[in-house]
């Protein structure tokens, strides 16, 4: 039942969608749906990626093509749909490692570990409430050094009042499957963190919140 409610997540990413996800997302989606101008995402990536990075959900790779990587950039792509995966290897041009996985289930223990795992617009795309979605990052905390760090953001569902454009979507995409996220709450965000890192921080711009967890928690 979790795959097959994941499976529906990642589902609308189709090659087509991915050819105006950066119009559709990152420019209208962000700024007039979410509040959330595109520039807190640029802000994020330049401020926390890592050397050895895991990308979870990249989408259209946008993000990580408008920021200037790090030198011997060593990254990871991981996503359960095959369509961002490989739209994101073609446009960042770089090599890359590749994993089709659902986030919601461990990785490989041999997976190798990362300076920093980004994980963003994933969380409210992920089935269930906060206790079914905190085995994602359960899971990621694994990944990372003891140095290492979280970051990303998701749009929570309540609390936090929706303009016009932003309930259409709500109410849209949570229809279809595509977001899942009408129980998920800021304090909640807060906990699921808190549990898992020892130095959080979360930020609301809009209808996002866009958070950051340091060194990994290892009772998790």
């Amino acid at each position: 039942m979790t795959m097959l409610s994941t499976r529906a997540g990642a589902a609308p990413y189709t090659r087509l969608l991915l050819t105006v996800y950066d119009l559709w997302v990152i420019r209208i989606s962000n700024s007039f749906a979410w509040r959330c101008n595109s520039a807190h995402f640029v802000d994020l990536y330049r401020q926390h990626i890592g050397r050895r990075h895991l990308e979870v959900g990249p989408g259209s790779g946008w993000a990580l093509a408008n920021i200037d990587l790090p030198t011997e950039f060593d990254l990871t792509l991981l996503d359960l749909n095959a369509n961002s995966l490989n739209h994101t290897a073609s446009r960042l041009g770089v090599t890359v490692t590749q994993i089709k996985h659902d986030v919601l289930v461990p990785l490989d223990e041999r997976t190798d570990t990362f300076d920093s795992v980004s994980i963003n617009y994933v969380l409210h795309c992920l089935p269930g409430d906060w206790s079914t979605k905190a085995a994602a990052l359960t899971n990621l905390a694994r990944t990372l050094k003891p140095e290492g760090v979280l970051f990303g953001s998701t749009v929570i569902g309540i609390d936090h009042s929706f303009n016009m454009l932003g309930k259409a979507l709500m109410f849209a995409y949570n229809k279809i499957g595509a977001f899942d996220n009408r129980r998920d709450d800021l304090p909640g965000l807060r906990r699921l963190l808190s549990d898992r890192f020892e130095q959080v921080e979360v930020t609301m711009v809009g209808n996002v919140a866009i958070f950051v967890g340091r060194r990994p928690r290892t009772t998790n």
